[in-house]
């Protein structure tokens, strides 16, 4: 791979995952709305945005989803799980989970190895079976220290190792695939912004929101496309592995701005749990370089 295009793919991926790490402060921006009219807005947007493109660019076969069955129906139960993923995200950081919420995405590369070895009758390598018990023995450490298991650390990690299977099996671009998805979560975020979505009196309370929080709220189908089509891009240069040594940086911002900037809760007993997940992480990396096995 020659060095120009090597740096190009890094400095997409760096940036897309800087964007998903300093995503908590933009929502909190936008604490004053509920988390469900954020994801509503999140997905229309991204929806008028996405298709936007597309029509300019005259592709219209990602609208024809549905004719292949099996295809409508994994878009489907992937516009279902990222729409679940997104509003859980959202709640998390603004009920002051933020900490929580970048656990779920140090552990979500270890669910994923986990899906591929159940799915695709991929093999993990020795490196692989240390850090996923390694990351097992924090979140079981989690669950005794506090009395519950981490749902919200969970709930993302799990949700967005199902949503990566779904996307992997299906046959669109990075673009197409984020406008189906989109259109297909439409219905939902409009019964959101017009059904049970968790303020009384419906969306009237947005008319007395500040200008500001209302152009943020406009902009959130841009801010959470861009770091989307800057990853798509670099995923065409760069090698998995490298891709997979720089995701973590994003848990890693998450994990700083919950600390240092909300100035959340972090027990001592935070750093016996996360130390196991770091030293998963770590050997995770390490793993991307060995030789991966896989059956027939």
């Amino acid at each position: 791979m020659e060095k120009p295009a090597f740096g190009k793919g890094v400095f997409f991926a760096v940036l897309a995952y800087f964007l998903w790490g300093i995503f908590p402060l933009y929502w909190k921006l936008l604490a004053a709305v509920s988390p469900l009219h954020i994801l509503a807005f999140r997905i229309l947007f991204s929806l008028i945005l996405v298709s936007g493109i597309l029509f300019y660019r005259r592709n219209f076969s990602w609208l024809n989803i549905f004719r292949d069955k099996k295809d409508g129906i994994l878009m489907l139960l992937a516009a279902l799980t990222i729409s679940f993923n997104w509003g859980l995200y959202i709640w998390a950081v603004n009920s002051g989970h933020t900490i929580e919420a970048a656990l779920g995405y140090y552990i979500n590369p270890l669910i994923s190895v986990v899906l591929g070895l159940w799915v695709f009758k991929e093999k993990m390598n020795f490196l692989q079976i240390i850090a996923f018990s390694l990351a097992v023995i924090g979140v079981i450490l989690l669950t005794v220290f506090t009395g519950a298991p981490p749902w919200v650390s969970l709930g993302l990690a799990l949700s967005f190792g199902f949503y990566g299977l779904l996307k992997k099996s299906v046959k669109l671009s990075a673009l197409e695939s984020l406008g189906s998805e989109t259109l297909l979560s439409s219905p939902l975020s409009l019964l959101l912004l017009f059904g049970f979505g968790g303020q009384q009196g419906g969306i009237s309370y947005l008319a007395d929101l500040p200008i500001h929080t209302l152009l943020l709220l406009m902009l959130c189908g841009f801010v959470t496309t861009l770091p989307l089509y800057l990853f798509a891009k670099s995923v065409k240069i760069l090698p998995l592995s490298t891709v997979g040594f720089i995701q973590f940086s994003a848990p890693t911002l998450t994990f700083m701005v919950g600390v240092f900037v909300f100035k959340e809760s972090f027990p001592s007993y935070n750093l016996i749990v996360f130390g196991f997940i770091w030293a998963a992480v770590v050997l995770y990396i390490i793993s991307l370089k060995w030789p991966s096995k896989k059956t027939a």
